[in-house]
């Protein structure tokens, strides 16, 4: 057999990558994938028959929104996966974007919704069906329906609006949002997305969610925050009515492993030191829990927790005797 040569190569490597672009993004121009590739456009072209030819479907239209994506197939890619093959991996995806598998809920939600692209209409119905059958015990992640992850995993990756009922006090109020992330934490999937009604980012539980759809509307993406470090700080205090923050003296590394993430955020100053940042709905029960951690530490803020502190030291001294 001859050797493949370097060309050979370099096409294959390039059209490995015009087909992870596809699947990452509902609609691409062909300049975009040019500009991407660092080619021409003909090139693309080129790329795109020889994608075809090993059985995607990849679309193609005109004019304004037009470009290129991938539509799921009638059969699935030669020398990839059989159908039974299909239904296991999504199936075993599904679970592990469940939180079954811990520690792999992001890695397996990327990868269903990848899968989800060049699925056979047939057996997006049997893996629809099979999921049913998928359940979770001991102490992972509050349930949610995998329908519901994957209509907001494609309205994220193809950047349109989504809309979905969520609880405001004692009534459920239709939202409207640009999806960015979903974000898993030790115990729930969360929705990042810019509120177009408040005019600001939010953060939604995905198990309070109804009715979620996603909508034909495509946004501009916004300058955002980091997703992952707001959805924290969200849950670990500022959904709480008290906030606090404590210089604990020691490594960072260390209090992040006796705080769960969704209780507090650790950053490192320096060396020897981090800062917490939790809330609750009593302040005691927040200093309650950083003495526990039996670090020495300080108040940072609020400046009434450092007068709390002085009061309860002067009564655990009166209860410990003389």
């Amino acid at each position: 057999m001859d050797a493949v040569s370097g060309e050979e190569r370099g096409t294959t490597e390039r059209v490995l990558t015009l087909l992870g672009l596809l699947q990452q993004r509902r609609v691409w121009t062909g300049p975009e994938l040019a500009g991407r590739l660092g080619v021409t456009p003909r090139t693309v072209r080129r790329d795109v028959e020889r994608l075809r030819t090993l059985g995607y479907q990849v679309l193609a239209s005109q004019g304004v929104g037009g470009g290129y994506q991938l539509a799921p197939g009638q059969d699935l890619p030669p020398l990839l996966l059989d159908d039974e093959e299909a239904i296991a991996t999504s199936v075993s995806l599904l679970a592990g974007a469940g939180g079954a598998v811990a520690g792999a809920g992001d890695a397996a939600l990327r990868a269903l919704a990848k899968l989800d692209r060049v699925l056979p209409t047939r057996l997006r119905h049997e893996v629809r069906t099979l999921s049913g059958s998928v359940e979770f015990f001991g102490g992972g992640r509050t349930p949610v329906d995998p329908e519901v992850l994957m209509t907001l995993a494609r309205a994220c990756r193809d950047e349109v609006e989504a809309g979905f009922g969520y609880p405001s006090g004692s009534e459920v109020r239709r939202r409207r949002v640009e999806p960015y992330r979903l974000v898993a934490s030790d115990r729930r999937w969360y929705l990042f997305a810019y509120d177009l009604d408040r005019d600001d980012w939010r953060s939604f539980r995905v198990d309070r969610m109804t009715d979620v759809s996603a909508r034909t509307w495509r946004f501009r993406p916004r300058p955002a925050p980091d997703a992952a470090a707001y959805v924290q700080e969200s849950v670990a205090s500022r959904v709480y009515p008290h906030q606090a923050r404590f210089l604990v003296h020691a490594p960072a590394g260390t209090v992040r492993a006796q705080i769960p993430a969704s209780a507090a955020v650790v950053h490192r100053r320096g060396e020897e030191f981090c800062e917490v940042l939790s809330g609750g709905g009593n302040l005691d029960f927040v200093l309650m829990h950083v003495l526990l951690l039996g670090h020495d530490f300080e108040v940072l803020d609020p400046p009434e927790l450092r007068r709390r502190c002085r009061v309860l030291a002067e009564r655990l001294s009166s209860a410990g005797g003389a």
